[in-house]
């Protein structure tokens, strides 16, 4: 065995199994190994004679057993028959397997060999993916909810080029409409306000200090005759908080490889084009004086109007020419990052695709929930349009980049995330990314005080519970980056650092690195090397520091 294909050599040995029972393709269960929670089940868990019980009308443990004697048989005085030191049945039918030292001193020498590009270049994905995130409306500074979008999909973005996948970053600019006409009408009240005139806010305006700095920004530009101008108002107030968006993202380290402009795409006619489209395939009708899309026909919960009775768009409308766009450009595999209060938009815009004539899984939308801040054990108020929510800036100023990171990618990103300033803020191991760093600092600790080199000629010396678990860490690093890719979700890399940051913790607080016998210092060397490696490659994923000292 070359490289670590240890668990698909097993899965190609079960499609074995499977096809001697002569069973119907369509009614073969999915076949995956699982890491077990607990150690008295082994390095690898199958739940297969679960499935197959009921198929075959067995018993899940009488399966379990047949299974286990077919790879024994298949394995036997072959190298993988090495490497499986045992398969138990456990529970109501698992297979777990055990696996000898010699396998896990075989993916050291791996991860040692391949350096900083462990687990690179896994999938190699297919297709020209676009995935598009944060896309927060220019009427404001980014809010705490933005920033997790930000740092879920940009992560999500790190990982994905990591494994092989050619993407592009986009960030999708709703600069015209009803929104941007009420920034526009703010300003013009807060420019009254100081000039001191009459003047009234308007319904639903946004109220943030930013509104008040920009119609000062004007009068200092001696443009307040322009500003009377909506359309100038407007492009002027856009252009201001583009350039707070664009620093706020520049000091979080997010980048895009394009931003695209609402306002273009109108002026382009490829809204008109779209609704073109649509008619001539027969999707869209008039009522009430009004023109709809027939997206229950496509898996929508009903009906959308696309045209509304005075002529204007709704929402949807130059959404569904913007991802006929993404299509045209080449782009065959969309990923949208989106908040919220979008969950009922999916049905929508999935129909949309399949009208336009693209396979309904070519757009993979995920929902990215919210975040509360929490300082002093009180969480703190979030209302965008009045101004009172926290922002991105301030919390890159309470707690850094590397913290701010690390904390939006704490939870699943279908799940709400309590974000403590305070916890982000300690020098304690309490603290995870400071946690994860330090296990970083402190291997850089020990390579700096030896002369000696990490050498793996004899990493047979490694047998010591806290060595074996720790390489066991290191072995699951490719599994975790797939699980990310299947689930479109980076958060599995920051669960995956804090169990190796705990293992190896652990190892170093019960044995000696730099010792008396120079093999076994070598050996262990070489070992917190690799977790080192690891360590910088999971941490580079999520755009986080990696101090040598701390």
């Amino acid at each position: 065995m070359e490289k670590d294909n240890l668990c698909e050599d097993l899965v190609s040995l079960i499609k074995g199994y499977l096809r001697n029972l002569n069973l119907d393709n369509q009614t073969l269960p999915d076949i995956y190994l699982e890491f077990p929670t607990q150690k008295e089940y082994g390095d690898l868990s199958l739940n297969l004679p679960l499935k197959l019980s009921k198929i075959l009308k067995k018993p899940p443990r009488l399966v379990a057993d047949s299974i286990i004697s077919y790879i024994n048989q298949e394995i036997k005085g072959k190298e993988l028959a090495d490497y499986v030191s045992s398969m138990q049945i456990a529970g109501g039918g698992f297979v777990n397997f055990f696996l000898d030292n010699k396998y896990f001193h075989h993916i050291l020498r791996q991860i040692i060999s391949s350096g900083e590009n462990y687990a690179s270049n896994q999938l190699c994905g297919k297709g020209k993916f676009l995935v598009e995130f944060l896309s927060a409306n220019p009427t404001g500074p980014l809010s705490v909810a933005h920033a997790r979008q930000a740092a879920v999909g940009d992560v999500l973005c790190n990982i994905l080029q990591f494994l092989g996948v050619k993407l592009k970053r986009e960030y999708y600019l709703n600069d015209e409409g009803n929104q941007i006409n009420l920034l526009g009408d703010s300003i013009a009240a807060r420019l009254k306000e100081l000039k001191q005139e009459a003047y009234t806010l308007p319904e639903n305006g946004y109220e943030g200090e930013y509104i008040i700095e920009i119609a000062e920004d004007l009068i200092k530009n001696k443009l307040e005759a322009k500003a009377k101008n909506p359309a100038f108002l407007c492009d002027y107030a856009v252009r201001y908080i583009l350039k707070i968006i664009n620093q706020e993202l520049n000091d979080f380290g997010i980048k895009f490889d394009s931003w695209y402009s609402q306002r273009e795409l109108t002026k382009s006619g490829k809204i008109k084009k779209t609704l073109e489209i649509l008619k001539e395939k027969g999707l869209l009708y008039e009522k009430d004086k009004a023109t709809w899309f027939k997206s229950s026909l496509l898996g929508d919960d009903k009906d959308r109007v696309l045209i509304k009775t005075d002529g204007t768009y709704t929402y949807i409308t130059p959404d569904i020419a913007y991802h006929r766009d993404k299509y045209q450009r080449g782009f065959n595999s969309l990923i949208n990052l989106w908040g919220p209060d979008h969950h009922g938009y999916i049905g929508r815009i999935k129909a949309a695709v399949q009208a336009l004539g693209e396979p309904a899984d070519s757009l993979n939308i995920v929902i990215v929930q919210l975040a509360t801040i929490y300082k002093g054990g009180e969480p703190l108020p979030m209302s965008t349009r009045r101004g009172q929510y926290i922002t991105l800036r301030e919390v890159l100023d309470e707690v850094g980049p590397d913290a701010s990171r690390f904390f939006f990618l704490m939870r699943r990103s279908s799940a709400h995330l309590d974000f403590d300033l305070e916890l982000a803020k300690k020098q304690t191991p309490e603290n995870p990314v400071y946690y994860v760093q330090y296990a970083h600092a402190r291997i850089c600790s020990i390579m700096r005080s030896t002369l000696e080199k990490p050498l793996i000629s004899d990493l047979s010396l490694l047998v010591e519970d806290a060595e074996i678990k720790l390489i066991k860490v290191l072995w699951k690093f490719p599994r975790t980056l797939g699980m990310c890719y299947k689930n479109t979700d980076p958060y599995f890399v920051t669960a995956y650092l804090q169990e190796l940051a705990e293992a190896l913790h652990k190892f170093y607080d019960l044995h000696r690195v730099l010792g008396d016998d120079k093999k076994l210092t070598q050996a262990r060397l070489a070992l917190i090397s690799a977790a080192g490696s690891v360590l910088r490659q999971g941490l580079g994923l999520l755009g986080i520091s990696t101090p040598e000292s701390m």
